[in-house]
């Protein structure tokens, strides 16, 4: 605590102004920056040296006393969700409060003593919760939770992603380049690393609002199918195809990647940012399934975020993001993963490494959706926007921070002999 916190606390009179105050102070001991607290009464406090960087309001007591029982940065964030915590300033920084959150040790006695004080604020009121919004789950990593996350509205999604929808990590040559531009670099990076040629056959799992599988038909030529379980992708995706007159060589469907014919069907197949929705213990079904439809010495490209950490463990971020995002999702680390690919029969040819790029991606993406707040609340509600705002903007920091990595992994089906790619890299950057 701060010199000028602890003459602050000593100061304090038993009110119910100088109680909140003395609590809050003993909350953010130790926070390393600067904030101000706004109070349910309109008081204002300062926890910190220098200009604070956010403001945080509290309008209810009740989420004082869960912050001091838990210290959990979830429920601050559902309380935020539910509009009984407001966050005015800057919106990264008040991010870090997670970390302090984490860390905070308050002895037994202290905390309880401490929340029995908070009655006095008026916490024993009722106050507005954030609902859970968990879904039923007809079939664990199925349409349910697909739906959950990609079927909230194709208008909020349009608000801040590019023109063709890509819902996924961009690839930018420099930071400058605009979301648009790096967009169409990262599906042609794609085609290009999948070698597509005219008459190639291309499976896209997960294929989203169809920016791959139209890209790839109509820049190389290929018979392209996509699958999605989710309505709305399926939708805008057909209209798609329709609209850019690829009928006669691009389909997509409504299917699970585990309903698949069993029959070796396609040249190339592609995975962008599906995988993270399979579940770890269903990861070894899922790539044997790829090999399954996969032609013997074919191509698949599978791009997806993982972990730092092995496994998916019970932590902020994991309940976090089965809990308000992505139902059943899960991550793992890249060795893992690799190995998972390895024991499908699948031979590594090429990783690359996405972060910065991704990092960037988020950054976009949460500007645009923040400067179209208004529409989105009208769209899909208030609640919605700040999940994912906060969600958008926790992943940015996560990224940049290396805890969360994403990889494109080039696989080839094991055929015999040797692949039919170039001995370089060179084809990959080569425009002419």
């Amino acid at each position: 605590m701060t010199p000028q916190a602890d003459q602050g606390r000593q100061a304090y009179t038993d009110s119910s102004t100088g109680l909140a105050k003395r609590i809050l102070l003993r909350l953010f001991s130790g926070y390393r920056g600067a904030l101000a607290v706004r109070l349910w009464d309109g008081e204002m406090l300062r926890v910190g040296d220098g200009a604070p960087a956010f403001t945080l309001s509290f309008r209810h007591p009740g989420v004082l006393r869960d912050l001091l029982l838990s210290h959990d940065p979830v429920r601050l964030a559902e309380a935020y969700f539910g509009g009984e915590v407001e966050v005015a300033g800057d919106f990264n920084a008040a991010m870090s409060l997670r970390y302090h959150l984490e860390n905070l040790k308050l002895p037994l006695l202290e905390k309880a003593w401490l929340a029995l004080r908070t009655f006095k604020l008026g916490a024993w009121k009722p106050y507005r919760q954030s609902s859970e919004k968990m879904v039923p789950v007809s079939r664990q990593n199925g349409t349910d939770t697909i739906a959950f996350h990609y079927d909230v509205s194709n208008e909020f999604y349009r608000l801040w992603l590019d023109e063709r929808m890509v819902y996924s990590c961009a690839y930018f040559e420099t930071p400058e380049q605009s979301l648009e531009l790096a967009q169409r670099n990262k599906l042609d990076h794609i085609c290009r690393k999948l070698r597509l040629r005219p008459g190639d056959s291309l499976l896209d799992i997960g294929c989203g609002w169809g920016a791959l599988v139209c890209w790839a038909a109509q820049h190389y030529g290929v018979r392209a199918h996509g699958i999605t379980l989710s309505r709305n992708q399926f939708e805008h995706a057909s209209e798609e195809i329709r609209r850019q007159g690829l009928n006669a060589q691009v389909t997509v469907e409504m299917r699970d990647y585990r309903d698949l014919p069993a029959e070796p069907s396609y040249d190339k197949v592609a995975s962008v940012g599906m995988f993270e929705h399979v579940g770890l213990k269903n990861l070894p079904g899922y790539f044997a399934t790829v090999h399954r439809v996969l032609k013997s010495g074919g191509l698949f490209l599978n791009h997806g975020i993982t972990s730092d950490e092995p496994g998916w463990n019970q932590g902020v971020s994991t309940r976090f993001i089965n809990r308000h995002v992505f139902p059943d999702g899960e991550l793992d680390t890249m060795s893992n993963i690799q190995r998972a690919m390895e024991e499908a029969g699948f031979e590594i040819f090429d990783v690359e490494g996405l972060r910065p790029h991704y990092a960037l991606t988020l950054r976009h993406w949460v500007r645009r959706l923040e400067k179209h707040a208004d529409e989105a609340v009208r769209l899909v509600g208030e609640r919605t926007y700040r999940v994912w705002r906060l969600y958008m903007t926790g992943c940015a920091l996560q990224f940049e921070q290396g805890a969360t990595g994403i990889y494109q992994i080039l696989a080839l089906s094991k055929g015999g002999g040797l692949p039919s790619l170039p001995l370089t890299r060179r084809d990959l950057y080569d425009n002419t």
